[in-house]
């Protein structure tokens, strides 16, 4: 079935020591079969509680958590088949073994102790190839680097084929000509394997580029959920505008000088909505240059308003330039205000 659901939560609460601002409250979610779901949210927006009440590790104060319609009970309690059909790796590696090679920590994976030595030899090697590090086969893990040891990591979680992944903060310790590697990966054994996974990231660049669905988490409730096209083209919320896109947060005072008429109290620009034009007289000033890889990102100010843009013709305006921009798009947030003059759309 195209939209079958394999896990849910139905109304947990899970706080920590009695404060309700702590873990998450009254959450209800449905997780597709066979999809990448990606739970997004700022620190301490119970993104990991979510990920651990999933699991089994952790016992919901209210509410109840389902795996294919069977609930879900705490790993300590009893091993259901919802336990084995899961499995979770986490971002600090905890349970490997540094001294042990890649081959034994992937092995360590295996369920079943009783398997032939050709069954087993096959086993490992397609977790390995699948991950691209059977060359390192003989490494201990100890000694390989971040983006290496997740990548094993990974493979010794799906080395026995569990039907649900479940990944906190997979990317984080991965340098960053690892990491769209690495996402490629998990896509493909999703395709390949119909594996589901459940990924819990606070970075926007991880999630967009490969979750099928999202989940945004705020102070402990979900806020918005839907596609990552849908999230980001249209976000309803300030909160989930400045959670996906690097942009600037303007008020209404401030909006009105960077020519965007509006009659709400917020105004969100995305850094790739400004576009630098030509003009005479400008006075956008280039207050700092960061350095994005295959672009920079300018942040430039003007009458104590800063925004920031996506420049793609890198070394073109250094610090202190002066340039004219436009702002093609924008996001309004917040209580209707009076209405503003109305200004041309490119600035000086």
């Amino acid at each position: 079935m195209q939209n079958e659901m394999i896990l849910e939560t139905i109304s947990v609460t899970k706080n920590y020591f009695g404060d309700k601002s702590t873990g998450i409250n009254n959450v209800t979610i449905l997780i597709p079969k066979g999809k990448i779901t990606a739970i997004v949210g700022e620190s301490g927006s119970g993104k990991t509680t979510l990920l651990n009440l999933l699991y089994g590790l952790i016992r919901p104060d209210a509410g109840e958590v389902f795996f294919k319609e069977e609930r879900v009970l705490m790993r300590e309690e009893k091993l259901q088949p919802a336990h084995e059909a899961m499995r979770l790796v986490t971002q600090s590696n905890q349970d490997m073994d540094l001294n042990a090679t890649v081959w034994e920590s992937v092995r360590s994976g295996l369920r079943n102790a009783e398997l032939g030595l050709a069954t087993e030899h096959k086993k490992i090697t397609d977790s390995l190839n699948m991950l691209d590090v059977l060359p390192l086969k003989d490494m201990p893990f100890g000694k390989l680097s971040g983006g290496e040891k997740q990548r094993v990591t990974i493979a010794k979680a799906l080395i026995s084929k569990p039907e649900v992944l479940l990944l906190d903060e997979p990317f984080n310790q991965v340098d960053a000509t690892y990491r769209e590697g690495l996402q490629h990966d998990i896509r493909y054994i999703v395709k390949e394997w119909g594996v589901t996974v459940v990924l819990v990231s606070h970075d926007p660049a991880e999630i967009l580029s490969m979750a099928d669905e999202l989940i945004v988490l705020k102070e402990g409730e979900i806020v918005e959920n839907g596609s990552p096209e849908e999230l980001y083209n249209s976000p309803k919320l300030l909160y989930t505008a400045q959670i996906l896109a690097s942009s600037s947060q303007l008020n209404l005072e401030d909006a009105k000088k960077v020519g965007v008429k509006t009659t709400r109290g917020t105004v969100v620009i995305y850094a790739e909505h400004v576009k630098i034009t030509k003009g005479f007289g400008a006075k956008w000033t280039v207050k700092q240059v960061l350095f994005k890889g295959f672009y920079e990102e300018l942040i430039i100010e003007r009458d104590k308003v800063y925004l920031r843009v996506t420049n793609h013709s890198k070394g073109k305006y250094p610090k202190g330039s002066k340039i004219t921009v436009s702002i093609e798009h924008f996001y309004e947030f917040g209580r209707w205000q009076a209405p503003v003059r109305n200004l041309p759309k490119e600035m000086d």
